[in-house]
């Protein structure tokens, strides 16, 4: 058996979930485009390929070969920088999500995660705050007025929601007392416990969450920052060819990771019912080697973990056309006198139920 260094295991870890987080993009607006017609009831793609699969390579065809465009007045490294800087942290973002438990090959065993800090949260958090700067720069350098408004929203948004975002998140650090996220996730796989998973334990701070996180991928009903009927196109009103691909991709990337992220903090990740029970089973009754029933049970965790991930895009396609879009007042109101003090009350709760030994 070839001896296969930690370095060399994650650069392939790396390089796999940087190319699936691209894959996934690329088909979420073939998805986008199902779920919009199917709620719609009408036809979805149906041109380029069998039931329109091969339409996000004919997209990316089209934005590779469209002609690019500089408007009259822009900064043009600005210009260029925005949508890279956008797509950069959307990518950076997924490298310390555990997508998998350990996996053994021979003597070596490895996790199914790019890279484990000990601030895993804190990475994902600072890392998706960086990416609103690259919203902000494309607008700015547009020299377009559309543009800039579009960007002075998703600035003043990502605030607003960052806030509320963090602090249901602390409610998860005091009962995992850890911000490492495949330490929160192996928390939520007590065998026989499998209902520690974190949405039993923390259902307000997973419905805060799950608002910011619409807000903070400029999803309907918070997609303000492009608001097409307001601001033309938003922030990317003035791109076009595979600049404009890039914005556009980064918000699926985004939306990716806001839903592994979920998955993990509040729905036990890679983890399932009597996934511990199984593999003693398969161990002691079929005769397998523990090393290899592991094996199936992390292969079948990184299958659930992706059906979870899956169900959570889902949700955000539906949602988009399903409701309308809040006025700009709304969504800061939103944000401020209803989330935030609902997050603080959920700390004050989870820290009541943590003391009383409710919470352990």
């Amino acid at each position: 058996m070839i001896e296969l260094p930690a370095l060399g295991w994650q650069s392939i870890v790396i390089f796999v979930v940087f190319a699936v987080s691209l894959l996934i993009a690329t088909y979420c607006t073939y998805a986008e485009r199902v779920i919009a017609a199917f709620l719609q009831d009408r036809v979805g793609p149906d041109r380029a390929g069998p039931y329109g699969l091969a339409q996000p390579l004919a997209d990316a065809v089209k934005m590779f070969t469209k002609e690019e465009f500089f408007p009259g007045g822009a900064n043009k490294a600005l210009f260029v920088f925005g949508p890279c800087l956008a797509m950069i942290t959307a990518l950076m973002s997924s490298a310390v999500i555990p997508f998998g438990n350990n996996i053994s090959f021979g003597n070596n065993a490895f996790f199914l995660q790019g890279i484990e800090v000990n601030i895993g949260m804190l990475w994902v958090f600072g890392v998706v705050s960086l990416g609103v700067y690259g919203v902000m720069i494309g607008g700015w350098a547009s020299n377009n007025k559309f543009s800039l408004l579009g960007a002075i929203r998703a600035a003043s948004q990502n605030i607003s929601y960052e806030l509320a975002m963090g602090l249901s998140l602390i409610a998860v650090l005091m009962i995992s007392g850890t911000l490492s996220l495949r330490e929160i996730t192996i928390q939520q796989s007590i065998p026989g416990e499998w209902a520690m998973w974190n949405i039993v334990r923390q259902p307000l701070g997973f419905i805060i969450f799950l608002v910011c996180a619409f807000a903070e991928t400029n999803r309907t009903p918070f997609d303000l920052p492009e608001c097409e009927t307001e601001l033309v196109g938003g922030y990317h009103t003035e791109y076009s060819s595979m600049k404009l691909g890039l914005y556009l991709f980064s918000e699926y990337v985004n939306i990716f990771v806001v839903s592994a992220v979920m998955s993990v903090l509040y729905f036990g990740g890679f983890n399932f019912p009597f996934q511990y029970e199984l593999r003693d089973w398969l161990a002691s009754s079929q005769g397998w080697e523990l090393a290899s029933a592991q094996n199936l049970i992390t292969a079948l965790g990184t299958v659930l973990l992706f059906g979870k991930i899956f169900a959570f895009i889902f949700f955000f396609m539906w949602i988009r056309w399903t409701l309308p879009r809040f006025r700009y007042d709304q969504l800061m109101r939103l944000g401020w006198t209803i989330l935030i003090p609902l997050a603080v009350v959920n700390i004050l709760i989870t820290g009541g139920l943590i003391t009383f030994g409710v919470i352990k």
